[in-house]
């Protein structure tokens, strides 16, 4: 479990003027990027994205609260702080990796995942936010009218999410991040094209001993369903272990979750699809 004073330290370190320059990269990562794996909670780590950047992950996720008219990064309200801001934390220091990198995270690399769960006020978040993605659509993947344009992130929409307005934005830089009740869903993947769900929701097994037959079988059930649909697939709250890293990365699991770091960065280097 996550210190809760993790992202008052982050944003301690941020907001001291000795060590701004972390969240500033100075050079490239020399990194290979690691298709599946997602830095869950990400803003709880001592350097938002950059710690996950250096292990070569391609998947961050940042939970943010609409405070008057900015979006603060933090899991609860008490630990905002207005220093800790999306922009300063994962938008500015995207764009200036794209930038280093001639338009990727990585570079020559795949486009990557920005997941932001909203955690209040859905509808009037998603208002502020569709604004301020707009003013980084050099490097954000956009839809204008049905059709998918990939820069370097894709941005997709967690938690309280505004469905029906984001769905009805004709042109827009985030798509919406689905649950398991959305497997038969009519709505295209360029607007919902990841499906998230709690494992223990659906799975028993926590990566003691071996994983039963039939729990394995639907988890590739389920990958296949979502894969055929042009979707792809997410489980959080999974065990930070290998024998469960191995079981979703077997099954084909598009984005792997994970609060440590280098442990999956350690493992799928040393088990390559």
């Amino acid at each position: 479990m996550h210190c809760p004073v993790m992202i008052l330290l982050c944003c301690t370190l941020l907001s001291d003027e000795k060590t701004t320059d972390i969240a500033r990269p100075a050079e490239p990562p020399a990194v290979h990027p690691l298709r599946q794996a997602h830095a869950h909670n990400d803003y709880y780590h001592t350097r938002p994205l950059l710690d996950a950047v250096d292990c070569g992950f391609c998947s961050f996720e940042a939970d943010i609260f609409l405070v008057d008219d900015q979006l603060l990064v933090g899991h609860f309200p008490f630990e905002l702080k207005p220093e800790c801001s999306l922009q300063s934390l994962y938008l500015d220091p995207l764009r200036k990796l794209v930038q280093a990198n001639g338009g990727r995270v990585y570079k020559g690399g795949p486009e990557v995942t920005l997941l932001i769960d909203i955690k209040n006020k859905g509808e009037q978040t998603w208002a502020r936010l569709r604004l301020l993605l707009a003013e980084y659509q050099d490097i954000l993947s956009e839809v204008n009218n049905g059709r998918l344009t990939q820069r370097a992130v894709r941005v997709i929409i967690s938690g309280d999410r505004p469905q029906q307005s984001i769905a009805a934005e004709s042109r827009r830089f985030a798509g919406i991040d689905g649950r398991l009740s959305d497997l038969t869903s009519t709505k295209p993947p360029h607007l919902m094209p990841l499906i998230s769900d709690r494992w223990s929701s659906h799975f028993q097994w926590f990566g003691e001993g071996d994983f039963p037959a039939e729990q394995k079988a639907k988890l590739h059930r389920l990958v296949k369903q979502t894969h055929d649909a042009g979707r792809r697939i997410r489980f959080w709250a999974t065990p930070d272990r290998p024998s469960v890293w191995r079981e979703l990365q077997k099954a084909g699991v598009d984005h792997i979750n994970a609060d440590d770091l280098t442990g999956l960065q350690n493992y799928l280097k040393s088990h390559p699809r």
